[in-house]
Protein backbone atom coordinates (compact mmCIF):
# COMPACT_ATOMS: atom_id res chain seq x y z
CA UNK A 1 0.00 0.00 0.00
CA UNK A 2 0.98 3.50 -0.91
CA UNK A 3 -0.95 5.61 1.73
CA UNK A 4 0.31 7.38 4.28
CA UNK A 5 0.52 6.28 7.84
CA UNK A 6 0.74 8.01 10.71
CA UNK A 7 2.46 8.30 14.10
CA UNK A 8 1.54 5.30 16.59
CA UNK A 9 -0.98 5.80 19.15
CA UNK A 10 -0.91 8.82 21.04
CA UNK A 11 -0.41 7.53 24.47
CA UNK A 12 2.85 5.11 22.81
CA UNK A 13 5.54 7.22 20.66
CA UNK A 14 7.12 4.59 20.14
CA UNK A 15 5.06 2.45 18.92
CA UNK A 16 4.69 -0.44 21.77
CA UNK A 17 2.52 -1.36 24.66
CA UNK A 18 3.73 2.20 26.55
CA UNK A 19 3.47 2.20 30.68
CA UNK A 20 -0.51 3.46 30.33
CA UNK A 21 -2.06 0.89 28.51
CA UNK A 22 0.40 -2.33 29.73
CA UNK A 23 -0.95 -1.09 33.18
CA UNK A 24 -4.63 0.18 32.01
CA UNK A 25 -6.39 -2.59 34.53
CA UNK A 26 -4.36 -1.87 36.86
CA UNK A 27 -5.18 2.01 36.60
CA UNK A 28 -8.89 1.55 36.50
CA UNK A 29 -8.58 -0.47 39.76
CA UNK A 30 -7.33 2.86 41.39
CA UNK A 31 -9.66 5.15 40.10
CA UNK A 32 -12.78 2.72 41.55
CA UNK A 33 -11.03 2.90 44.37
CA UNK A 34 -10.19 6.47 44.50
CA UNK A 35 -13.62 7.20 42.92
CA UNK A 36 -15.80 4.58 46.19
CA UNK A 37 -13.97 6.91 48.82
CA UNK A 38 -13.89 10.39 47.35
CA UNK A 39 -17.72 9.50 47.19
CA UNK A 40 -18.03 8.02 50.88
CA UNK A 41 -15.36 10.54 52.39
CA UNK A 42 -16.22 13.79 50.38
CA UNK A 43 -20.33 13.29 48.96
CA UNK A 44 -19.93 16.87 48.16
CA UNK A 45 -18.08 17.19 45.77
CA UNK A 46 -19.71 14.14 43.16
CA UNK A 47 -22.94 16.74 44.21
CA UNK A 48 -21.05 20.27 43.47
CA UNK A 49 -20.32 18.58 40.04
CA UNK A 50 -23.69 17.44 39.29
CA UNK A 51 -24.96 21.21 38.97
CA UNK A 52 -23.30 21.74 35.83
CA UNK A 53 -25.42 20.17 33.23
CA UNK A 54 -26.92 21.74 30.06
CA UNK A 55 -29.22 19.58 28.35
CA UNK A 56 -28.67 16.32 30.81
CA UNK A 57 -24.94 16.59 29.69
CA UNK A 58 -22.56 16.96 32.55
CA UNK A 59 -20.23 20.04 31.60
CA UNK A 60 -17.20 18.74 33.56
CA UNK A 61 -17.32 15.42 32.26
CA UNK A 62 -17.85 16.61 28.47
CA UNK A 63 -14.52 18.33 28.73
CA UNK A 64 -12.45 15.35 30.12
CA UNK A 65 -14.25 13.01 27.50
CA UNK A 66 -12.85 15.64 24.84
CA UNK A 67 -9.85 15.32 26.15
CA UNK A 68 -9.80 11.71 25.97
CA UNK A 69 -10.97 11.88 22.56
CA UNK A 70 -9.56 14.69 20.18
CA UNK A 71 -5.96 13.27 20.36
CA UNK A 72 -6.95 10.04 18.94
CA UNK A 73 -9.15 11.88 16.32
CA UNK A 74 -5.97 13.86 15.49
CA UNK A 75 -3.88 10.76 13.98
CA UNK A 76 -6.56 10.14 11.44
CA UNK A 77 -5.12 10.52 7.93
CA UNK A 78 -8.36 9.97 5.99
CA UNK A 79 -6.14 10.35 3.11
CA UNK A 80 -5.13 7.34 3.32
CA UNK A 81 -8.36 5.57 2.72
CA UNK A 82 -8.09 5.80 -1.12
CA UNK A 83 -5.04 3.22 -1.00
CA UNK A 84 -7.02 0.16 -0.10
CA UNK A 85 -8.24 -0.64 -3.41
CA UNK A 86 -5.11 -3.11 -3.82
CA UNK A 87 -6.45 -5.88 -0.73
CA UNK A 88 -10.51 -4.71 -0.05
CA UNK A 89 -10.88 -8.24 1.45
CA UNK A 90 -9.44 -6.66 5.06
CA UNK A 91 -11.45 -4.12 5.15
CA UNK A 92 -14.73 -5.64 3.93
CA UNK A 93 -14.32 -8.09 6.91
CA UNK A 94 -13.84 -5.61 9.20
CA UNK A 95 -16.83 -3.34 8.06
CA UNK A 96 -19.31 -6.02 7.69
CA UNK A 97 -18.37 -7.92 11.38
CA UNK A 98 -18.48 -4.35 13.14
CA UNK A 99 -21.39 -2.90 11.75
CA UNK A 100 -23.79 -6.01 10.78
CA UNK A 101 -22.67 -8.51 13.59
CA UNK A 102 -20.97 -7.27 16.59
CA UNK A 103 -23.65 -4.71 17.77
CA UNK A 104 -25.92 -7.53 17.44
CA UNK A 105 -24.21 -10.78 19.26
CA UNK A 106 -23.37 -8.19 21.77
CA UNK A 107 -27.27 -7.16 22.30
CA UNK A 108 -27.64 -11.04 22.29
CA UNK A 109 -25.14 -12.27 24.37
CA UNK A 110 -25.36 -9.24 27.15
CA UNK A 111 -29.22 -9.76 27.25
CA UNK A 112 -29.62 -13.96 27.77
CA UNK A 113 -26.70 -13.52 30.32
CA UNK A 114 -28.00 -9.82 32.55
CA UNK A 115 -32.04 -10.69 31.66
CA UNK A 116 -31.81 -14.51 32.11
CA UNK A 117 -29.09 -16.40 33.72
CA UNK A 118 -28.59 -13.45 36.74
CA UNK A 119 -31.62 -12.72 36.72
CA UNK A 120 -31.95 -14.12 40.44
CA UNK A 121 -28.74 -11.65 41.12
CA UNK A 122 -29.87 -8.32 39.57
CA UNK A 123 -33.05 -5.87 39.92
CA UNK A 124 -34.25 -6.09 36.44
CA UNK A 125 -34.34 -2.10 36.36
CA UNK A 126 -30.43 -2.56 36.86
CA UNK A 127 -29.99 -5.12 34.73
CA UNK A 128 -31.55 -3.06 31.64
CA UNK A 129 -29.48 -0.56 32.70
CA UNK A 130 -26.19 -2.54 32.94
CA UNK A 131 -27.48 -4.15 28.92
CA UNK A 132 -27.56 -0.38 27.73
CA UNK A 133 -24.27 0.17 29.04
CA UNK A 134 -23.19 -3.14 26.62
CA UNK A 135 -25.02 -1.71 23.52
CA UNK A 136 -23.21 1.66 24.08
CA UNK A 137 -19.97 -0.69 23.49
CA UNK A 138 -21.08 -3.40 20.98
CA UNK A 139 -21.96 -0.20 18.93
CA UNK A 140 -18.64 1.50 19.11
CA UNK A 141 -15.37 -0.18 17.85
CA UNK A 142 -12.08 0.45 18.92
CA UNK A 143 -10.59 3.68 17.41
CA UNK A 144 -6.86 4.50 19.15
CA UNK A 145 -5.75 1.49 21.30
CA UNK A 146 -5.98 -1.14 18.35
CA UNK A 147 -2.87 0.83 16.32
CA UNK A 148 -1.46 -0.45 19.87
CA UNK A 149 -2.61 -3.82 18.78
CA UNK A 150 -1.44 -3.85 15.06
CA UNK A 151 1.76 -2.90 15.90
CA UNK A 152 2.38 -6.55 18.66
CA UNK A 153 0.85 -8.48 16.08
CA UNK A 154 3.15 -6.80 13.32
CA UNK A 155 0.23 -5.86 11.27
CA UNK A 156 0.50 -3.31 8.38
CA UNK A 157 -0.17 0.24 9.76
CA UNK A 158 -0.91 1.82 7.24
CA UNK A 159 -3.68 -0.66 6.89
CA UNK A 160 -4.68 -0.08 10.03
CA UNK A 161 -5.03 3.57 9.50
CA UNK A 162 -7.09 2.86 6.66
CA UNK A 163 -9.95 0.48 8.63
CA UNK A 164 -10.26 2.66 11.45
CA UNK A 165 -10.74 5.96 9.50
CA UNK A 166 -13.46 3.94 7.66
CA UNK A 167 -15.05 3.02 11.11
CA UNK A 168 -15.04 6.54 11.86
CA UNK A 169 -16.82 8.10 9.18
CA UNK A 170 -19.47 5.13 9.50
CA UNK A 171 -19.63 5.68 13.07
CA UNK A 172 -20.77 9.06 12.70
CA UNK A 173 -23.92 7.62 10.49
CA UNK A 174 -24.66 4.37 12.34
CA UNK A 175 -23.98 5.15 15.70
CA UNK A 176 -26.93 6.43 16.68
CA UNK A 177 -29.41 4.71 14.61
CA UNK A 178 -28.19 1.09 15.94
CA UNK A 179 -28.22 2.32 19.62
CA UNK A 180 -31.83 3.88 19.45
CA UNK A 181 -32.80 0.00 17.25
CA UNK A 182 -30.59 -2.02 20.11
CA UNK A 183 -32.44 0.12 23.48
CA UNK A 184 -36.01 0.38 21.99
CA UNK A 185 -35.95 -3.64 21.43
CA UNK A 186 -35.01 -3.97 25.12
CA UNK A 187 -37.88 -1.66 26.11
CA UNK A 188 -35.24 0.75 26.87
CA UNK A 189 -36.61 4.22 25.65
CA UNK A 190 -33.90 7.18 25.15
CA UNK A 191 -35.09 10.45 23.04
CA UNK A 192 -33.49 10.63 19.74
CA UNK A 193 -32.07 14.14 20.10
CA UNK A 194 -29.94 12.99 23.33
CA UNK A 195 -28.53 10.35 21.00
CA UNK A 196 -28.14 12.55 18.23
CA UNK A 197 -26.28 15.47 20.51
CA UNK A 198 -23.91 12.65 22.35
CA UNK A 199 -23.23 11.80 18.47
CA UNK A 200 -22.40 15.43 17.68
CA UNK A 201 -20.64 16.12 21.12
CA UNK A 202 -18.39 12.63 21.20
CA UNK A 203 -18.18 11.98 17.06
CA UNK A 204 -18.05 15.04 15.34
CA UNK A 205 -16.72 17.41 16.87
CA UNK A 206 -13.75 15.76 18.15
CA UNK A 207 -13.48 14.15 13.90
CA UNK A 208 -13.92 17.87 12.34
CA UNK A 209 -11.64 19.18 15.35
CA UNK A 210 -8.95 16.57 14.60
CA UNK A 211 -9.25 16.56 10.74
CA UNK A 212 -8.67 20.72 11.03
CA UNK A 213 -5.82 20.28 13.50
CA UNK A 214 -3.98 17.96 11.39
CA UNK A 215 -4.50 19.67 8.29
CA UNK A 216 -3.04 23.43 9.60
CA UNK A 217 -0.08 21.83 11.40
CA UNK A 218 0.92 19.80 9.23
CA UNK A 219 0.70 22.80 6.71
CA UNK A 220 2.64 24.68 8.39
CA UNK A 221 4.90 22.66 9.96
CA UNK A 222 5.26 19.35 8.15
CA UNK A 223 4.73 16.00 9.05
CA UNK A 224 7.67 15.03 10.71
CA UNK A 225 7.03 17.77 13.08
CA UNK A 226 3.64 16.74 13.56
CA UNK A 227 4.26 13.18 14.64
CA UNK A 228 7.22 13.71 16.42
CA UNK A 229 6.45 16.78 18.49
CA UNK A 230 2.63 17.98 18.52
CA UNK A 231 1.45 14.07 19.20
CA UNK A 232 3.83 13.37 21.92
CA UNK A 233 3.09 16.36 23.72
CA UNK A 234 -0.68 15.46 23.27
CA UNK A 235 -0.12 12.03 24.51
CA UNK A 236 -0.35 12.31 28.22
CA UNK A 237 -3.91 14.16 28.12
CA UNK A 238 -5.44 10.99 26.97
CA UNK A 239 -4.57 8.87 30.18
CA UNK A 240 -5.11 11.85 32.45
CA UNK A 241 -8.61 12.54 31.14
CA UNK A 242 -9.56 9.30 31.49
CA UNK A 243 -8.33 8.57 34.78
CA UNK A 244 -9.97 11.73 36.46
CA UNK A 245 -13.20 10.48 34.67
CA UNK A 246 -13.50 7.28 36.03
CA UNK A 247 -12.62 9.10 39.54
CA UNK A 248 -15.26 11.09 39.03
CA UNK A 249 -17.83 8.45 37.53
CA UNK A 250 -16.99 5.83 40.81
CA UNK A 251 -17.55 8.73 43.00
CA UNK A 252 -21.41 9.09 41.76
CA UNK A 253 -21.19 5.10 41.30
CA UNK A 254 -19.76 4.09 45.22
CA UNK A 255 -23.31 3.31 46.41
CA UNK A 256 -24.11 0.80 43.88
CA UNK A 257 -20.72 -1.16 43.91
CA UNK A 258 -20.40 -1.14 47.69
CA UNK A 259 -23.71 -2.63 47.46
CA UNK A 260 -23.33 -4.95 44.71
CA UNK A 261 -19.86 -5.65 44.40
CA UNK A 262 -20.65 -9.09 42.60
CA UNK A 263 -22.06 -7.30 39.46
CA UNK A 264 -18.73 -5.94 38.43
CA UNK A 265 -18.17 -9.74 37.49
CA UNK A 266 -21.73 -10.49 36.66
CA UNK A 267 -21.44 -7.49 33.41
CA UNK A 268 -17.99 -9.09 32.52
CA UNK A 269 -18.93 -12.47 31.82
CA UNK A 270 -20.98 -11.31 28.41
CA UNK A 271 -18.33 -8.52 27.34
CA UNK A 272 -15.77 -11.52 27.59
CA UNK A 273 -17.70 -13.72 25.59
CA UNK A 274 -18.54 -11.34 23.38
CA UNK A 275 -14.71 -10.13 22.52
CA UNK A 276 -13.52 -13.84 22.03
CA UNK A 277 -16.24 -14.69 19.74
CA UNK A 278 -16.08 -11.28 17.81
CA UNK A 279 -12.28 -11.59 17.42
CA UNK A 280 -12.68 -15.41 16.02
CA UNK A 281 -15.21 -14.70 13.66
CA UNK A 282 -13.22 -12.31 11.82
CA UNK A 283 -10.12 -13.62 12.40
CA UNK A 284 -11.72 -16.95 10.96
CA UNK A 285 -12.96 -15.27 8.12
CA UNK A 286 -10.09 -13.36 7.03
CA UNK A 287 -8.25 -17.05 6.48
CA UNK A 288 -10.58 -18.44 4.99
CA UNK A 289 -10.55 -15.06 2.28
CA UNK A 290 -6.86 -15.67 2.58
CA UNK A 291 -5.80 -12.24 3.88
CA UNK A 292 -2.71 -11.83 5.10
CA UNK A 293 -1.24 -12.08 8.53
CA UNK A 294 -0.53 -8.54 8.92
CA UNK A 295 -4.24 -7.56 7.69
CA UNK A 296 -6.31 -10.02 9.47
CA UNK A 297 -5.07 -9.84 12.86
CA UNK A 298 -5.46 -5.69 13.19
CA UNK A 299 -8.95 -5.89 11.44
CA UNK A 300 -9.84 -9.14 13.66
CA UNK A 301 -8.94 -6.47 16.62
CA UNK A 302 -11.02 -3.72 15.56
CA UNK A 303 -14.51 -5.37 16.17
CA UNK A 304 -13.03 -7.32 19.69
CA UNK A 305 -12.36 -4.39 21.42
CA UNK A 306 -14.54 -1.17 21.61
CA UNK A 307 -14.00 2.46 21.53
CA UNK A 308 -15.07 2.73 25.29
CA UNK A 309 -14.44 6.38 25.55
CA UNK A 310 -17.17 7.52 23.15
CA UNK A 311 -19.12 4.59 24.77
CA UNK A 312 -18.43 5.45 29.21
CA UNK A 313 -19.48 9.31 27.10
CA UNK A 314 -22.81 8.29 25.78
CA UNK A 315 -24.10 6.47 29.14
CA UNK A 316 -23.23 9.20 30.89
CA UNK A 317 -25.55 11.79 28.51
CA UNK A 318 -27.98 9.08 28.07
CA UNK A 319 -28.22 7.90 31.61
CA UNK A 320 -26.53 9.82 33.95
CA UNK A 321 -22.99 9.31 36.00
CA UNK A 322 -24.88 6.97 38.55
CA UNK A 323 -26.36 4.82 36.03
CA UNK A 324 -26.07 0.81 35.84
CA UNK A 325 -25.43 1.88 31.85
CA UNK A 326 -21.76 4.09 32.72
CA UNK A 327 -20.78 1.38 35.39
CA UNK A 328 -21.37 -1.19 32.48
CA UNK A 329 -18.70 0.79 29.26
CA UNK A 330 -16.37 1.19 32.67
CA UNK A 331 -16.23 -2.65 33.33
CA UNK A 332 -15.40 -2.49 29.78
CA UNK A 333 -12.77 -0.48 30.30
CA UNK A 334 -11.23 -2.99 32.93
CA UNK A 335 -11.66 -5.94 31.08
CA UNK A 336 -10.30 -5.23 27.71
CA UNK A 337 -6.56 -4.94 28.08
CA UNK A 338 -5.90 -8.09 29.87
CA UNK A 339 -8.59 -9.91 26.85
CA UNK A 340 -6.55 -8.27 24.37
CA UNK A 341 -3.03 -8.93 25.35
CA UNK A 342 -4.46 -12.66 25.47
CA UNK A 343 -5.54 -12.31 21.51
CA UNK A 344 -2.84 -10.54 20.39
CA UNK A 345 -0.70 -13.90 22.01
CA UNK A 346 -2.85 -16.02 20.27
CA UNK A 347 -2.48 -14.03 16.61
CA UNK A 348 1.32 -13.97 17.05
CA UNK A 349 1.21 -17.54 17.81
CA UNK A 350 -1.10 -18.68 14.62
CA UNK A 351 1.02 -16.52 12.26
CA UNK A 352 1.73 -19.31 10.24
CA UNK A 353 -1.55 -20.35 9.28
CA UNK A 354 -2.05 -17.37 7.18
CA UNK A 355 -0.23 -15.93 4.04
CA UNK A 356 2.61 -13.69 5.12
Amino acid sequence: MNSKTTAPPVDTPSGGMGLFERYLSIWVGLAIIAGVVLGQLAPSVPEALSRFEYAQVSIPIAILIWAMIFPMMAQIDFSAIVGVRKEPKGLAITTVVNWLIKPFTMFAIAWFFLMVVFKPWIAPQLASEYLAGAILLGAAPCTAMVFVWSYLTKGDAAYTLVQVSLNDIIMLFAFAPIVVFLLGISDIQVPWDTVILSVVLYIVIPLAAGYLTRRTLIAGHGQQWYDDVFLKRLSPITPAALIITLVLLFAFQGEVILNNPLHIVLIAVPLIIQTFLIFFLAYGWARLWKVRHCIAAPGAMIGASNFFELAVAAAIALFGLQSGAALATVVGVLVEVPLMLVLVRIANNTRDKFLP
